[in-house]
């Protein structure tokens, strides 16, 4: 009884304490307010435009109704960008493809509110290359094309499918195609690498393959980062003794070890032929290499010793895989230079003005223990090139640098807004002495910034990134510009762009028209599904 009675109580009072706050409490205005009333529109999803694509310029029908009591305030738009309204009806509105139009869904504003309409594609001088073989691209990052002197290229990056080629047999980070995109089975990679690949060179008759792998085909284990192969893709091995447990009486006395006998404790992002030998560069701090034919301390097992040596983000090795101790090192403490104090990007020249020097760039404020300003150049030595002069360099960091011998011209790209205390919008083109070219100026970036851009041989440039609008007009992602940094006329209709470009490669179609090979880590362009590797013509 006296549990019940303590039960009741209970109830009762919070039942009295929760009508005294009711009896205190005011209602207030709705937290999302009563919203917008229906404006009565429809326009319709399945019925194509007249005519379905255009370029600018071109007068557009849309089938649309309940248009009539607003057609004086409404406001048409094709991706974005505001269309001259040339006629409304009860059924359709007809308009013109504005100047800044691009690829995409069209829309109509009338006041704050939007109503969607069906895509419009406009046609300018960029349109997607019909003699490119491989239309499924690559399911994951591609970080090279590397095209071989007999006509044939090889494919690397993070990818473990190439043109839906690899479904029973995966083709794991390497593959061998025509120009114009054919995968070539014939290319013995077996199991390929067990991770990703950043680049892929030909030094004394060897592919050399670097990047942030531990295994390759049936090699899964002594390779760190880097290892070179036959031409027909195999790789390069060698039979070695290695030290075994005096009690083990098996036949078997030798074993097979990658033949390139040295690599980095960390992910290396570049290698070059440099002077006859492999330069690297990347995120690591130490050179290893493997010793097999010493005791370890207790006889257990067989034999695989790994020795380091420091030396950070920059090295070379010798054909064999042994550190070149010639090149940034200092034999009295037996350490390497220890480079930039934060992370970097290079780029190494091949052309004679400055052949074989090597841009570093990134963010970091002292290199080799002395001030730095994010970007500098190294002599064909290995030493800081005074010739490249950046003053005060970019105001933070520099994500991506390419260069084109043509020109004569770096470009920059990153989060930096000045170069050497002038203005510099995310994107800057740098003379070959490291002083800023003020003939090109970047605008007003709108949703994010550039990561990569090239410029072409015809002084177009090329860019791509995370932006919505560049100087106040749509470009999802991708854009080309004038040396001036305008958006080109013609070149600048293609429809929304996801993801980032590795590199963009001057190249011809099938058919022979100018085109451009575009890499990297994407899944659309033109508003169309396209992944990680694809050729538009330019027309």
């Amino acid at each position: 009884m006296k549990r019940i009675k303590y039960i009741l109580t209970v109830f009762f009072l919070i039942s009295f304490t929760i009508q005294s706050c009711k009896k205190g409490e005011e209602l207030g205005a709705e937290p999302y307010g009563s919203g917008k009333e229906p404006l009565g529109i429809t326009i319709s999803q399945t019925a194509t435009p007249t005519p379905a694509e255009g370029i600018v310029g071109t007068t557009v029908t849309v089938k649309a109704t309940g248009l009539m009591p607003y057609k004086d305030q409404l406001t048409f738009m094709f991706n974005g960008e505001k269309a001259q309204v040339v006629s409304v009806t009860a059924t359709e509105i007809t308009v013109k493809v504005p100047d800044a139009g691009s690829t995409g869904i069209t829309s109509i504003a009338i006041g704050d509110q939007l109503i969607l309409g069906p895509q419009f594609t406009v046609t300018g001088i960029i349109k997607n290359d019909i003699t490119w073989k491989a239309t499924s691209g690559a399911n994951s990052y591609v970080s090279q094309f590397y095209e071989m002197a007999d006509g044939r290229a090889i494919v690397i990056g993070s990818f473990s499918n190439y043109d839906n080629k690899g479904f029973i047999t995966p083709i794991n980070r390497i593959a061998r195609t025509s120009l114009d995109g054919d995968y070539d089975r014939t290319f013995r990679t077996g199991k390929g690498a067990n991770g990703s690949l950043s680049r892929i060179i030909e030094v004394g008759g060897r592919f050399v393959i670097a990047g942030g792998f531990s295994g390759y085909n049936q090699r899964t284990e002594n390779i760190s980062n880097i290892t070179t192969l036959f031409t027909n893709g195999a790789i390069d091995t060698v039979k070695i003794q290695t030290k075994r447990k005096p009690t083990i009486t098996d036949t078997v006395t030798q074993k097979w070890f990658p033949k390139f006998n040295g690599g980095t404790n960390g992910y290396i992002s570049r290698i070059y032929p440099h002077q006859g030998k492999i330069l690297a560069a990347g995120d690591f701090r130490y050179y290893v290499k493997r010793t097999y034919n010493k005791d370890n301390y207790d006889f257990t097992r067989d034999t695989v010793i790994v020795d380091s040596t420091e030396i950070r983000q920059i090295l070379r090795f010798n054909l064999d895989g042994s550190l070149d101790k010639t090149y940034r090192f200092n034999t009295s403490t037996n350490k390497g230079n220890v480079s930039a104090n934060g992370p970097i990007g290079t780029y190494m020249h091949t052309d004679a003005p400055n052949l074989e020097k090597l841009m570093v760039f990134g963010n970091f404020n002292t290199f080799d223990d002395q001030p730095a300003v994010r970007i500098l150049r190294l002599t064909a030595s290995g030493a800081v090139d005074p010739s490249f002069n950046p003053g005060t360099g970019a105001d933070n960091g520099i994500g991506n640098l390419t260069y084109n011998a043509t020109t004569r011209k770096y470009l920059i790209t990153g989060s930096f807004t000045k170069y050497n205390g002038k203005p510099a919008n995310g994107i800057a083109l740098i003379n070959e002495d490291g002083s800023l070219d003020e003939s090109f100026s970047a605008k007003l970036f709108e949703g994010g910034y550039p990561e990569f851009a090239k410029q072409l041989s015809n002084g177009l440039i090329v860019v791509s990134g995370y932006f919505r609008k560049y100087n106040n007009v749509t470009r999802n992602g991708f854009m080309v510009l004038t040396p001036a940094g305008l958006l080109a006329p013609g070149y600048n209709a293609t429809g929304p762009f996801q993801g980032s470009l590795s590199d963009v490669i001057e190249t011809k179609s099938a058919d022979g028209k100018k085109a451009l090979l575009l890499i990297g880590g994407f899944s659309r362009f033109d508003n169309q599904p396209f992944y990680n590797i694809m050729r538009v013509t330019i027309e």
